[in-house]
């Protein structure tokens, strides 16, 4: 896992930093392929460049997202954004089931839409097969 994302994690409370510990544990054992790292202030997982999954650390709880989760037909993820992007919130540990979470890693590696060039494509998403 990169440095700085050990450092955000050292950053939060206690409750907060076990939740992002356990995220970040699923999050490299789902996907060794990915690089990580902060990226807009927030832990950041990437495959070929392109975002895949990241959570933050809020005032009330701690969210995932999936840059691509909107395709992925999953109840549990709420879109998130003007994108294809989905989120769940976590308020306690206990609410992250690693058995979900995997189901949801394993579908980010087939559904990806192309955030990295997003800007060269001014705002157009395109779906990677």
């Amino acid at each position: 896992m990169d440095k700085s994302i050990q450092t955000y994690h050292e950053a939060q409370s206690e409750g907060r930093r076990e939740m992002c510990e356990l995220l970040a544990d699923e999050i490299q054992k789902n996907l060794p392929e990915a690089t990580s790292k902060v990226w807009h202030g927030a832990p950041v997982w990437f495959i070929d460049g392109n975002p895949i999954v990241g959570y933050w650390v809020r005032k009330d709880y701690v969210q995932l997202l999936f840059w691509s989760g909107q395709s992925f037909e999953e109840p549990a993820l709420k879109p998130e954004g003007t994108f294809k992007a989905a989120e769940v919130r976590y308020t306690t540990y206990e609410q992250i089931h690693p058995t979900e979470l995997q189901r949801w890693l394993e579908k980010s590696k087939t559904i990806q839409w192309d955030y990295k060039n997003i800007v060269t494509r001014k705002g157009v998403l395109e779906q990677l097969v």
